[in-house]
């Protein structure tokens, strides 16, 4: 898949002498709804013989917008976003930079430096798509625009349980650990991606070696608390139990949650490796315990009920 960044009003255009079908959107977690309009965008280009592509933005808008807490975190930070879109067969992934520039572009404006600019034959969207200057321009508006250079499609909303599929909705259900249900949105695990670092080693003390995983920045974690998780690295999968939180025994309260996870029947060395957490099935909350000992103790039964959950 060719990557291509554009930003404006720098890198507005691409070295390349194909045509594209364009599915456009921030798609952040590539949901059951983004995938519908993906695999649409790419039904078109086998349509008309032409390529597949995904245009996103990065950063996310409220990173521009907000500050603090009103800054979304990631369900997909690009790394895995470029992999899950590879695996769905696009060819060409355009990655918009997000900046006041492009953010005070009028949609008639948008419409002829991106899209006209670029070489597009159809763009294919969600109806809730918007565009332009405080998302002023909707998809009619870009039919409008485009006054014959593109053709567009509009997919309407999709639905799980007469609810939209949204990412909001994923947020939602990931702040209450509720990652069953967000599998079932996702078509797929929910997964985050980080770097085993070193940690307090305090696990291994206990008889549970961990490895500890730090995500990138603005990544959404799941509610704290223990979880059955399939842990991957050096593309190898094993089955674990992951902890994520602030280690309440140890620790009082005001340090960032750490991802720490006990990979089963394994003993290695994974420090400075890229790992990608699964998490398959929410088994409690965060707990304080009255002593280490209560602490081991439940976390034996921990490791026994994700064994019988993975296997």
């Amino acid at each position: 898949m060719d990557i291509y960044k554009l930003h404006y009003p720098g890198t507005i255009d691409i070295d390349s002498t194909e045509q594209y079908s364009l599915a456009i959107g921030f798609f952040d977690g590539l949901h059951k709804g983004h995938q519908t309009v993906i695999a649409e965008a790419k039904k078109k280009a086998a349509e008309l013989g032409i390529r597949s592509a995904v245009m996103t933005f990065d950063p996310h808008p409220s990173h521009l917008f907000g500050d603090g807490d009103n800054k979304v975190g990631y369900i997909t930070q690009y790394p895995e976003k470029a992999r899950l879109l590879e695996t769905m067969g696009i060819d060409a992934l355009f990655i918009v930079t997000f900046d006041w520039a492009l953010a005070s572009l009028s949609p008639k404006q948008f419409v002829d430096i991106f899209m006209k600019g670029l070489p597009i034959k159809h763009v294919t969207a969600g109806f809730d798509y918007t565009f332009g200057s405080k998302g002023a321009g909707t998809m009619e508006q870009m039919a409008a625009l485009a006054d014959g250079a593109f053709g567009t499609t509009v997919i309407e909303k999709v639905t799980d349980q007469e609810e939209k599929i949204s990412s909001t909705r994923i947020r939602q259900l990931l702040a209450v650990g509720n990652v069953e249900e967000t599998a079932l949105l996702l078509g797929r695990p929910f997964r985050t991606v980080g770097v085993v670092v070193h940690g307090e080693k305090r696990g291994r003390l206990l008889g549970f070696p961990t490895a500890n995983v730090s995500p990138e920045n603005h990544t959404v974690l799941p509610a704290n608390g223990v979880y059955a998780v399939r842990f991957t690295t050096d593309g190898i999968t094993r089955n674990g139990v992951c902890s994520v939180g602030v280690k309440p025994t140890f620790h009082e309260s005001g340090i960032p949650p750490i991802v720490e996870v006990n990979v089963l029947d394994f003993d290695g060395d994974l420090y400075g490796k890229e790992a990608a957490v699964d998490w398959i099935k929410y088994l409690r909350p965060e707990e304080k315990f009255d002593s280490v000992d209560a602490l081991i103790e439940q976390m034996v039964i921990d490791k026994e009920q994700a064994r019988d959950i993975l296997t």
